[in-house]
């Protein structure tokens, strides 16, 4: 099944073939939202994660969902989620409306989660198409715990650490932030212990019987001392480069709390790259600054911490480029309608989204590609791997002044990606190259054949142990 954040005739056609199973449930749901959807997001989470459509029956069936319903349907779904008496941890999902042979269905993809969720003070997980209630079996359970415990560094229980190690100060920004959001958000009420027990920071482990932070909290609000002393290699190195493509002009190293390191890479990328304004939604919007955080966020959010890999993040005239470590789920290019959302780091990734700087899983993809589009008028180059790299380039007017609407030699979008892919990896073999950026054998042999006639791209070596060169007199131009 090639699951996907996005939902669409011939997904929807497959989800109902293949039936209701470890990762598909169905519901009815007419007039309002049925109680037992939460049990199910309970054992989706628990389990591999999922899709639940709403206004489909236990056969397959379309039904459909009113459409004098829906508002309140998504609106108590929300409202639900965020109860910690219903739902604990609470979680930040929304009902997705998609319309089918003239019928409304909401749907919703639950992914996994690092910590155990539980639903009415109960843990369920998911058994062929049942939510299994496994609440009194003590196996069961310490299972669950000791793969969610394998599966995510950032649970890592930290049983020396204490408040000593911890930013409080950092403790008032935060309230500030979430109320920015929410008014009445809880945590403007609490001191920063309870803070940090509600958002899963302080565990306590049922196995082992340890108490105590975890590496997400080290990691959030951890002085600069304790984040070295857990993580020596943790660093993201961002560079500026103007010219000259073997120096840089500015660098800025941080090594900080995720909070502050967010707030100075977009500075950084403020500092270095042109604003452009453009209505969105009615509203005059700084498109940059929205590309700038998906980027900065997927850095700091999805990367993989346990590797001492550093970070990257590199401007240059024309460009935005990002690598970090990774823990793939697939290998090649990522796009709207081949992603499927799965969290690195599902603790520090819904502390993001408290703060308002993320949104909901799966949706960094598809702002990329909105708001890349609305920029430069080109397509944001995602590569899944053990390394994960993003590049948006920025044209007409984008970074510095962008490349004014035009390559010397009239290079095309396609040519483009290929030679980003090239530039990344300039060992790939024409085969590779069709993973990861989804063109056609023929379209990439089509497209190297142009490039080598632009003069823009240069084979090294034999043809099976050989490499590309992007020649220099064109590279800055690319």
């Amino acid at each position: 099944m090639n699951e996907s954040s996005i939902l669409t005739d011939y997904k929807l056609e497959k989800l109902i073939k293949d039936g209701e199973g470890f990762t598909v449930e169905f519901k009815k749901c007419r007039n309002a939202l049925p109680a037992s959807i939460f049990e199910t997001v309970c054992s989706f989470s628990n389990r591999y994660g999922g899709f639940i459509l709403l206004g489909v029956d236990d056969s397959g069936k379309v039904l459909g969902v009113e459409a004098s319903a829906v508002q309140k349907i998504k609106k108590d779904f929300i409202n639900t989620l965020n109860n910690p008496n219903k739902i604990r941890p609470s979680l930040f999902l929304n009902l997705e409306e998609y319309e089918y042979e003239g019928k409304t269905i909401l749907w919703v993809y639950v992914p996994v989660n690092s910590d155990v969720e539980y639903c009415d003070g109960k843990v369920y997980d998911r058994n062929g198409d049942a939510d299994q209630d496994i609440t009194k079996s003590v196996d069961l359970v310490a299972n669950l715990y000791s793969r969610k415990s394998h599966d995510f560094y950032e649970r890592t229980l930290l049983p020396y650490a204490t408040l000593d190690h911890l930013r409080l100060d950092l403790i008032p920004k935060v309230k500030q932030l979430v109320q920015i959001k929410n008014t009445l958000h809880p945590w403007k009420d609490m001191d920063a212990m309870d803070i940090f027990k509600s958002s899963g920071l302080y565990k306590d482990n049922l196995i082992t019987g340890k108490k105590g932070f975890n590496l997400a909290a080290i990691l959030l609000f951890g002085k600069d001392t304790a984040i070295q002393s857990c993580l020596p290699a943790y660093k993201t190195d961002a560079i500026f480069r103007d010219k000259n493509p073997d120096r840089y002009d500015d660098r800025l190293i941080v090594e900080t709390n995720l909070i502050e390191s967010y707030e100075r890479l977009m500075e950084f990328v403020q500092k270095h790259t042109d604003d452009r304004f453009f209505l969105v939604d009615n509203l005059s919007t700084s498109v940059r600054d929205k590309i700038a955080r998906e980027v900065v966020v997927n850095t700091l959010v999805h990367r993989e911490y346990s590797s001492a890999y550093p970070a990257k993040l590199i401007i240059t005239k024309d460009s935005l480029y990002t690598e970090n470590w990774n823990r793939s789920t697939k290998f090649g290019r990522l796009t709207p309608d081949n992603f499927t959302p799965y969290p690195k780091n599902p603790l520090i990734a819904k502390f993001f989204m408290e703060l308002g700087m993320a949104d909901t899983l799966g949706s960094g993809v598809r702002n990329l590609y909105k708001f890349t589009k609305i920029y430069s008028n080109t397509e944001p180059f995602l590569e899944e791997g053990d390394v994960f790299k993003t590049t948006v380039l920025l044209e007409n007017g984008g970074i510095n002044g962008g490349i004014n609407g035009g390559i010397n030699g009239g290079i095309n979008e396609t040519e483009k990606v290929l030679l980003e892919a090239i530039k990344a990896n300039p060992f790939a073999r024409n085969e590779d190259l069709v993973q990861i950026s989804s063109f056609s054998s023929r379209t990439v042999d089509r497209t190297i054949k142009a490039l080598r006639e632009k003069g823009v791209l240069k084979r090294e070596g034999a043809k099976k142990n050989g490499h590309w060169l992007v020649l220099a007199q064109n590279q800055e131009n690319i």
